[in-house]
């Protein structure tokens, strides 16, 4: 059965606690795709992780150190990086930022 979230209104959306310093919207999703909307404190962290999902992640503000499968890269506005399936992936805010993750498939634990 197909799941959706069609329209998302931002105002509307609850948030939800992804860690110290970081808060998740998630946006509209289908049952293939999923839009998060993360909001990071400077120093906080996205620990190192795992999941079966592609992930890409595009930066609207503020400035991220991130860890790919041992790779690091800082990445400003403008920046996207890929995760691949079961990528170990992490990040740390060196700067209050925002970022939209997206997710194929939806991450059905985001939903809970």
């Amino acid at each position: 059965m197909e799941e959706f979230k069609k329209f998302c209104y931002s105002e509307e959306t609850e948030e939800q606690n992804a860690g110290e310093g970081v808060t998740r919207k998630v946006l509209s999703y289908s049952n293939n795709i999923m839009v998060c909307e993360l909001h990071f404190e400077k120093g906080s962290i996205g620990s190192m992780h795992t999941h079966v999902h592609e992930q890409i992640t595009y930066v609207v503000s503020g400035k991220f150190e991130v860890t790919v499968d041992g790779e690091v890269g800082i990445l400003k506005a403008g920046d996207t990086v890929y995760e691949k399936s079961n990528a170990l992936h992490g990040m740390k805010c060196l700067e209050d930022g925002v970022i939209i993750d997206v997710f194929s498939p939806k991450r059905d634990d985001f939903l809970k």
